[in-house]
């Protein structure tokens, strides 16, 4: 009997983070809390905010305040819970009593909640609270929200309505990428 060398039985590196590559000492101290809880007090709760704490600033994306009214709607005497940034939403008439925790809240968020009757923590105050994150909702911002996907694909493709990259500002003008293909009565168009 030989042994088997190749590559696919060999063992694979694993990428999944061990640390956060944020350099904020308070994300350490919460990593340090989390880890523990994720260890002694096992539960999925604990074990997917250490996943989030340890994510990249672009995998943490913030949430308003609109969005948290809705995803928390009928479930009022529940706590949110958002591993990143809690920002205040203009649009919002009125904010209703919330309960929520967070990693970062915007000062007009903070000052709408409290308001209203509601409680703002953080993380480590909701360690000390729910261990096993009884009672609470986790929730996250859209990822795709960012400009940059809006760029993700092929332009000009029919059905791909990715934007086209324009070098400079002045080319967004009347004759800019709207010529052949672009317009009915220049030869042909790109059927969307």
């Amino acid at each position: 009997m030989g042994r088997d060398t190749s590559r696919a039985h060999q063992k694979k590196p694993s990428f999944k983070r061990t640390s956060p590559s944020s350099t904020n000492p308070y994300i350490y101290l919460l990593v340090k809390i989390y880890r523990f809880l994720a260890r002694r007090a096992a539960c999925p709760f604990n074990k997917t905010v250490l996943h989030r704490l340890m994510m990249s600033r672009t995998n943490l994306p913030p949430m308003t305040l609109s969005r948290i009214m809705l995803n928390m709607k009928g479930r009022e005497d529940k706590t949110c819970v958002v591993v990143g940034t809690i920002t205040d939403d203009t649009r919002l008439a009125e904010v209703p009593k919330l309960k929520v925790a967070a990693l970062r809240i915007t000062e007009t968020a903070r000052a709408r909640i409290v308001k209203a009757g509601g409680e703002v923590m953080t993380l480590d105050q909701l360690a000390m609270k729910a261990p096993k994150g009884s009672n609470t909702v986790l929730l996250r911002g859209k990822r795709s929200a960012r400009t940059v996907y809006k760029y993700f694909g092929a332009p000009g493709v029919p059905g791909d309505h990715a934007r086209p990259k324009i070098p400079a500002k002045s080319k967004t003008g009347r004759k800019h990428e709207r010529a052949r293909g672009r317009r009915a009565g220049k030869a042909w168009k790109v059927k969307a």
